[in-house]
């Protein structure tokens, strides 16, 4: 299985948030879109944490992967099946990823993701 990070459970192990175990013991090998790599900064940003504070995810052997056209035409395409569930663009490439990796599934914090109807495996970690 390759883990594909949505920005939440990113956040929870940098925060150290409940779940944050279950993704630490994910990272190396799993891959994160540079759109919600990008989310990470920015909220990281938010809080003060200069954009290094992130990479220790790269160092413990996340990639960082291009949000290609594929993927933005899987994301487009999945907005039907989750506008219900409040998922942004950010978790829609997240999602778009992981149905375009081989053996890949969504790590996330957020629980709107167990009633999603789209045929992706989702892990979450709280």
């Amino acid at each position: 299985m390759t883990a594909v990070l949505d920005a939440s459970a990113a956040l929870a192990l940098l925060r150290r948030e409940p779940g944050n175990e279950v993704v630490a013991d994910l990272l190396d090998g799993a891959v994160i879109s540079a759109v919600n790599w990008s989310e990470i900064v920015q909220k990281g940003l938010a809080r003060g944490w200069p954009p290094t504070a992130v990479e220790a995810l790269r160092s413990a052997g996340v990639r960082v992967v291009p949000f290609t056209a594929e993927h933005a035409v899987r994301a487009a395409e999945l907005w039907s099946a989750t506008r219900t569930a409040g998922l942004s663009l950010a978790d829609r490439a997240c999602l778009a990823v992981t149905a375009t990796t081989p053996d890949g599934e969504a790590v996330t914090a957020d629980r709107a993701w167990a009633e999603l109807d789209v045929d992706i495996p989702v892990q979450l970690i709280r």
